[in-house]
């Protein structure tokens, strides 16, 4: 009888382990290496449960494998204001200054976390310096739970009201935003990268309650607002459809709890028979858990947390990098508008677009970092040089952006049933400051983000851009190959900047 081995599950492996333990594992398969490599598949399967939402750890997809699902409760949006000038004090700082802000960030995120957890609430995404949560009970019980919480993190935001940095005091505050109804969570991509994602109109309407709300408090749209009829104290909001929550409750109304059940976690796969045949099964066991969570990282960021994953620590840095902020438009409009037999139709369709967009972007080195549904429809969010630099980054970035916006032009129309949707696209590309981490709860809910200047002018300008074009900052202009064709625009005026920024248009 031939000796127990690895061979079988080896090329699963690959991107598993750690490049040292792999290398032990396939060289000299010790009983001690066989056991170091289950408990290496354990501790990743942990980690990798906290970088996605509680339903997709509960329950991951096959990865390759489309799925979506109508879920009701509601949602809360929240976007930090002060953060990027928070970034540029300490950004001068270097490394000093990279792990003072990721501890500072920490404590942040550790805090909303803990707040959002004990409230009944489940951190969906992460972009940027903004969170979406969902509370999943229907009716008003997942809304009341919902505006409880967004009063308990307010009030927690005192304690980051004013930062000390190195360029002296920098207020933080918080802009907060709840709708509730029935939205779409889809699970989209292939077997080498998925990504859940969550559609509808209520998820762009929650996003429109925090940009219609104030710094320091709570907003809600008159939908919501009406299902809680006089459950809380109103006033009527600067932007019409929406009201702020007055917090005129009491420390023992508001309390601190509101709790979910608690989260399942993977079993704790105890070694009781540490004999070669017996440690190569129960490795042989983990290694589909683990790839179907390990599905939902991009490459070189699964390969980051695998390698650093007996520290639990990934070093923050600040870097200088291009990034593309990607507008779909028309494709997920339709998920409101078909019937509920058709949306898978509309997902599939979007499993498509998504996974030739993913292509484009690792073809050329690059990383998707997510999908989401903002407020003006689907956009993506990649970028260069975070983690697997290139000399020509800037050059692989401009390549990229005009194979997307080829990618996109080659769909041209959709049709679902009865209804048809032009598709198009419209990109923003800067080059920048950006501040690279893996941010959140360091045993809890977290993910690698990247956050900053870059990060914010690239959306800016594709908001600004029209749609099939692409809109580049100067910084990223002055960087490319002399090959690429560029339309100069003159000055714009974008969001969150004082003056108006010189901006082109990318041709070819």
């Amino acid at each position: 009888m031939s000796e127990p081995s690895l061979a079988l599950i080896e090329p699963r492996l690959r991107t598993l382990l750690p490049a040292v333990l792999y290398a032990e594992a396939w060289s000299e398969p010790s009983t001690q290496t066989l056991i170091d490599v289950f408990n290496h598949l354990r501790t990743l399967r942990y980690i990798l449960q906290d970088y996605v939402p509680r339903f997709v750890a509960d329950d991951p997809a096959t990865p390759g494998k489309t799925r979506a699902k109508w879920q009701t409760g509601a949602l809360m949006f929240t976007d930090l204001a002060g953060f990027t000038t928070l970034v540029e004090a300490h950004a001068a700082l270097g490394t000093v200054g990279a792990e003072a802000l990721l501890e500072m960030l920490n404590i942040y995120f550790a805090t909303m976390v803990e707040v959002i957890s004990k409230s009944g609430g489940n951190l969906l995404e992460w972009t940027g310096d903004a969170m979406l949560v969902q509370f999943p009970q229907a009716d008003s019980e997942g809304l009341i739970k919902a505006v409880r919480a967004g009063l308990r993190m307010q009030r927690a935001m005192q304690r980051f009201a004013q930062i000390e940095s190195p360029r002296g005091i920098v207020e933080l505050g918080m802009r907060i935003g709840i709708h509730t109804g029935r939205f779409l969570a889809a699970d989209v991509g292939t077997p080498r990268r998925m990504e859940s994602v969550l559609l509808g109109q209520v998820v762009q309407a929650t996003k429109l309650a925090e940009s219609s709300g104030v710094v320091g408090q709570v907003c809600l749209t008159e939908a919501a607002q009406a299902l809680l009829a006089d459950t809380f104290r109103y006033t009527q909001a600067e932007h019409d459809g929406y009201c702020l929550v007055v917090d005129d409750l009491a420390d023992d109304q508001l309390g601190e709890y509101d709790l979910l059940p608690p989260r399942r976690r993977a079993g704790s796969g105890v070694l009781f028979d540490h004999s070669p045949a017996a440690l190569i099964s129960s490795i042989e066991a983990a290694v589909p858990l683990v790839e179907q969570l390990a599905s939902y990282l991009p490459s070189p960021v699964l390969n980051l947390v695998v390698e650093s994953a007996a520290q639990r620590a990934i070093p923050a840095q600040f870097v200088q990098l291009p990034v593309i902020f990607v507008n779909l438009l028309g494709l997920t409009n339709l998920i409101d508008q078909v019937a509920d037999s058709a949306e898978s139709d509309v997902v599939q369709v979007l499993a498509h677009c998504f996974a030739l967009v993913n292509a484009a972007v690792e073809a050329r080195g690059g990383i998707l970092k997510n999908l989401t549904y903002d407020k003006i429809g689907s956009t993506i969010l990649i970028y260069f040089g975070a983690v697997n630099g290139h000399v020509d980054d800037v050059e692989r970035a401009a390549q990229t952006a005009l194979a997307i916006k080829a990618v996109i032009a080659r769909m041209a129309e959709v049709q679902v049933g009865a209804l048809r949707a032009a598709v198009s696209c419209k990109i923003g590309v800067a080059y920048g400051p950006a501040f690279a981490a893996e941010i959140g709860e360091p045993r809890g809910r977290r993910e690698f983000n990247l956050l900053g200047d870059a990060v914010n002018t690239a959306a800016r300008l594709m908001a600004a851009a029209a749609a099939g074009e692409i809109y580049i900052n100067a910084a990223f202009h002055e960087r490319i190959d002399a090959a690429h064709r560029c339309a100069a625009l003159g000055t714009l005026q974008l969001k969150g900047k004082a003056e108006p920024q010189s901006a082109y248009r990318l041709l070819s």
